[in-house]
């Protein structure tokens, strides 16, 4: 803001409090109407420095009496919302002695957040925002050194008062500067919102040209998104909640914004990955992304994971590796690497493992046949995760695919009915899959529709009375399920 507009905004600010006190003597008097302002004038130009030059900012006005009393009062107004009450005080604490307490600035952001809001007319609204600006101008000019709110969080909450109170400028871009310097040096200790706010300008300008600001979108989405998964993943913080769901909603931004795409991703990022095969922080940094995107068919994607697991063995480089010898359909790898990875994790909760555990059970079932070790797995995931109908639909193909009765045992005729038995076992899961996932029911319904045709017929049945008489049935061999009788439909 140029001294010209704040001796203007200042003068209309006084106009508003001398309304403030007239309307309570005389109702019918009306404050004078204000001249209107555009957002455009709130433009880039203006907002370049840090702090706005003011040759009435003095470096070190005298904090009279009558400051002090005034930053009690204001501060008990505020506490109180008594807001109205509060402007006379406040504004003769930021004209005359803005260095007495850095409360006037925090209180004044409240202050001018009411008014902002109660203002009806836009000329007016504009005003209140642009005060909003100026108050973390002046608090970097006398308290941007101080240790516990330095000039780096004064500047994010400028950058997310601007976001705020200009709904009129769709980009936003004049707040990035601001939001990535806030960010970039207060690290994991950022406010969640100006965490936030960083990003979604950061989107903002993205959209508006897509080929020349894509890499900068996904290295601050990336940063951003890493600071709040730390942070959702410490139960003894107060916002852990909050982080998640904010990281949450920004991997929906990213993953809808188009710069996810992984031919894209590929061309930033392969040169980026050869640079760094001596990283292990850049080269999981990758990692992680290329997984967020789900783009883990990449070659880029592989080669870090490599690279990654040859430094320092990881959970994550490991499971790269493994999706690596799926694609090249070297399947006893991707089991040896996915077992790996298993065995690095670090935490028991981790979101991966039900993953892993379902992939080797898969792998061993459609791969090489082991349905008994299929079995395993897929229990194994289950304990990890309940909820998986694919885990169910897999055990359920198993059992439907084996033979537990031979003629080692059994007569060859008797064999052909004992083994339609497993299909009952198959059914079983298969229900219990749409049960627990309602997501699985369509391909549920058209396996247990194919399967019942395969049940042991009632003539079947009628021809081992001591089997099948009592309603129900032991399946054996490995499989050794309790189910229910029934004839084929």
């Amino acid at each position: 803001m140029s001294q010209t507009d704040n001796r203007f905004f200042l003068t209309d600010m006084k106009k508003t409090l001398l309304c403030f006190i007239l309307a309570a003597a005389v109702p019918a008097m009306a404050c004078a109407k204000k001249s209107k302002t555009t957002t455009a004038e709130v433009a880039v130009a203006e907002q370049q420095t840090l702090v706005v030059e003011h040759p009435e900012w003095q470096d070190d006005p005298v904090i009279t009496e009558d400051c002090k009393r005034n930053v009690s009062l204001v501060h008990e107004n505020v506490k109180s919302k008594q807001f109205e009450a509060a402007l006379n005080p406040w504004m003769q604490l930021y004209n005359e002695c803005p260095n007495a307490n850095k409360s006037i600035y925090t209180n004044g952001a409240k202050i001018v957040d009411y008014f902002y809001a109660k203002a009806t007319d836009e000329a007016e609204k504009e005003k209140w925002a642009r005060l909003a600006l100026e108050i973390c101008d002046k608090r970097i000019k006398y308290f941007g050194d101080d240790p516990k709110y330095p000039t780096a969080y004064i500047l994010g909450e400028k950058g997310v008062e601007y976001c705020e109170h200009f709904p009129n400028d769709p980009v936003k871009e004049v707040a990035y500067p601001w939001l990535k310097e806030s960010v970039e040096k207060l690290g994991i200790q950022s406010k969640i919102t100006v965490m936030v706010e960083y990003v979604r300008v950061s989107y903002n300008i993205y959209k508006q040209n897509p080929d020349q600001y894509g890499e900068q979108f996904i290295a601050d989405y990336t940063l951003v998104s890493g600071y709040l998964q730390k942070l959702a993943e410490n139960p003894a913080l107060k916002n852990a909640s909050a982080a998640a769901q904010q990281k949450d909603n920004l991997d929906n931004l990213f993953a809808a914004s188009g710069a996810a795409e992984c031919g894209k991703l590929d061309e930033l990022y392969a040169n980026y990955v050869q640079e760094n095969q001596g990283n292990m922080d850049n080269l999981l940094k990758v990692i992680r992304l290329y997984k967020r995107v789900d783009c883990t068919e990449s070659d880029v994607y592989f080669s870090a994971a490599l690279a990654a697991h040859k430094l320092q063995p990881t959970e994550e480089s490991a499971a790269g590796c493994a999706r690596m010898c799926e694609k090249k359909e070297d399947w006893k790898g991707a089991i040896d690497y996915y077992n790996e990875a298993i065995s690095l994790v670090e935490e028991e909760n981790d979101d991966d493992l039900d993953d892993y555990t379902y992939k080797i059970a898969l792998i061993n079932y459609d791969k090489f046949q082991k349905y008994m070790e299929a079995r395993t797995y897929a229990r194994k995931s289950l304990e990890y995760n309940p909820a998986q109908g694919r885990c169910y639909i897999l055990i359920g193909l198993c059992y439907a695919n084996a033979r537990p009765y031979t003629t080692d045992n059994y007569p060859a005729a008797k064999c052909v009915i004992l083994n339609k038995t497993v299909y009952w076992a198959a059914v079983d899961k298969f229900v219990k899959a749409k049960e627990v996932d309602p997501s699985c029911t369509e391909d549920a319904n058209k396996l247990i529709s194919s399967y019942r045709k395969s049940f042991p017929t009632k003539e079947e049945m009628f021809d081992l009375p001591n089997e099948f008489n009592q309603g129900t049935f032991v399946v054996g061999g490995w499989i050794n399920e309790t189910t229910v009788c029934r004839a084929a439909q």
